[in-house]
């Protein structure tokens, strides 16, 4: 459905698609256009601009937001959403004096989460943590990293990562999982924690590997539960099937942890409450975000990760809700992106940029393949229109770096439309006038998904025949994610 927003106040983040990081002065800017439009077709982007630059063309549905503003929605790259029942009880332990420590070690905290998840069941299970899912949509979420780690054994952690997987499948925003087998260490192996690294090495990571149920791994790295020395086990195993590092470090203690994940080139280290120079100096020089999680300091009563040391120190920052029953119950990231603001000194332009851009890159971007290809490899065309007299003079242009599994491919800026006297025309298609016959073919899209042809920005729908099918049929994507057509 094409759908047309006009007279936005303010269309936030308007910041050309970009490889890297936002950080230094970058993090203090937000572009934005103000009076904007902008024109959406299912979940692609068609157009955005200024009023004065909109052309009216054939749209489904015109929505008139005068007064409000428009911005991406959040990416929330550390989230323990999925979880069974609560620890209410462990809120007013902690009014009563006791610490995350002191909890836990008294069988709450995570053991409590894991006792719990291990006597419910698969379905619901999901029923809880899809509840939870879709209110985090309507606070603004649109992407979502998930956690397992309230499993602690070899069924219930499979349990947990198939539930992320079913919610994956059935929520329409992006989903991406993290096998966090090492979050705690289960009473059993209390007195032996090695043979439940083994456990996580031998038996829970050929499984979930074997399953495709995690896209990265994560290890609690803290006194108490799994050192440096435990850690590197773990990463070194999940290197062999793929799995990306997103590890916990330095909620309490700094020692070693964010050295270790920037070896093994983690995607991010997270929480940072505690933080040295070191940690600083070797953040400074890789490619690894550091995540605050300014809501687990808020409900804990401990610090809060030093935002802007890190931020002057030329090193990009993102931020996410840690959303987990016991020291972060709320995943709604307007609130962390104003503690940021209120406990971090961080800006409304840095905060958003945390919560949004550094975010995604953590997340390596958190879009599906399909998706990911439709946008990058279809482009980003820039279109500028201004009257002239009676005359509409239009250029539109191709200017941004494209990227696809790893493959850069900078495509060179070149006109595809141009004014001449009062008609705006392609020149790519100027020696051929003439009514001309395309075949099309496309790979790699979402299998079993209805696909919309467009020729210059116009959509052709009702001129195409699809492979096997009728003039102006449905053109849809078969079960490999291959479509054809004339």
């Amino acid at each position: 459905m094409n759908i047309l927003f006009t007279h936005i106040k303010e269309l936030l983040q308007t910041r050309p698609k970009s490889e890297g990081k936002v950080v230094g002065d970058a993090m203090k800017t937000l572009p934005h256009i103000k009076n904007a439009f902008l024109r959406i077709q299912g979940d692609t982007i068609l157009d955005f601009g200024a009023m004065a630059d909109l052309v009216i063309q054939e749209t489904d549905e015109v929505i008139d937001v005068t007064g409000r503003i428009i911005l991406p929605t959040w990416c929330d790259s550390h989230s323990h959403v999925v979880y069974a029942g609560d620890r209410s009880q462990e809120f007013v332990d902690r009014i009563n004096g006791l610490s995350y420590e002191a909890i836990a070690a008294k069988g709450g905290g995570i053991l409590n989460s894991a006792q719990t998840l291990q006597n419910t069941t698969e379905d619901a299970l999901f029923e809880q943590s899809m509840e939870r899912v879709n209110a985090l949509m309507q606070l603004g979420t649109g992407a979502l990293e998930i956690k397992s780690g309230y499993g602690l054994s070899h069924e219930a952690e499979l349990k947990m990562l198939q539930v992320i997987k079913t919610i994956k499948d059935k929520a329409p925003l992006k989903i991406k999982s993290t096998f966090l087998g090492a979050h705690a260490i289960p009473k059993q192996f209390k007195s032996n924690k090695q043979a439940y690294i083994d456990l996580i090495i031998n038996s829970m990571l050929p499984e979930i590997a074997r399953q495709k149920l995690a896209d990265f791994v994560d290890v609690f790295c803290e006194k108490n539960y799994f050192s440096v020395d435990d850690t590197e086990q773990i990463l070194k195993a999940a290197a062999e099937y793929g799995l990306v590092p997103k590890i916990h470090v330095n909620q309490f203690n700094a020692f070693g942890g964010v050295k270790l994940g920037v070896q093994y080139k983690a995607l991010s280290v997270d929480h940072l409450e505690v933080l040295n120079q070191e940690d600083i100096e070797v953040l400074k020089h890789s490619d690894t975000i550091p995540v605050a999680l300014p809501g687990c300091s808020f409900f804990l009563g401990i610090p809060y990760t030093p935002a802007r040391k890190l931020m002057d120190s030329g090193i990009a920052l993102a931020l996410a809700s840690d959303y987990n029953p016991g020291s972060a119950p709320s995943g709604n990231m307007n609130f962390v992106v104003s503690l940021a603001c209120i406990k971090m000194n961080m800006t409304p332009e840095e905060a958003i940029n945390a919560g949004l851009d550094n975010t995604s890159i953590s997340e390596i971007p958190v879009g599906t393949e399909w998706n990911e290809w439709q946008d990058q490899w279809s482009g980003n065309p820039r279109t500028t229109r201004r009257w002239q007299g009676d005359r509409l003079v239009e250029t539109t242009q191709r200017d941004v770096t494209q990227v696809r599994a790893g493959v850069r491919t900078t495509i060179v800026p070149q006109a595809l439309r141009q004014s001449l006297g009062n008609r705006v025309i392609s020149v790519a298609f100027v020696p051929f006038i003439r009514s001309r016959t395309i075949s099309f073919e496309g790979y790699g899209l979402r299998p079993n998904t209805r696909v919309y042809p467009y020729f210059d920005n116009i959509d052709i729908s009702t001129y195409v025949t699809p492979d096997g099918g009728s003039l102006g049929g449905n053109v849809i994507t078969d079960t490999n994610g291959h479509v054809k057509g004339t």
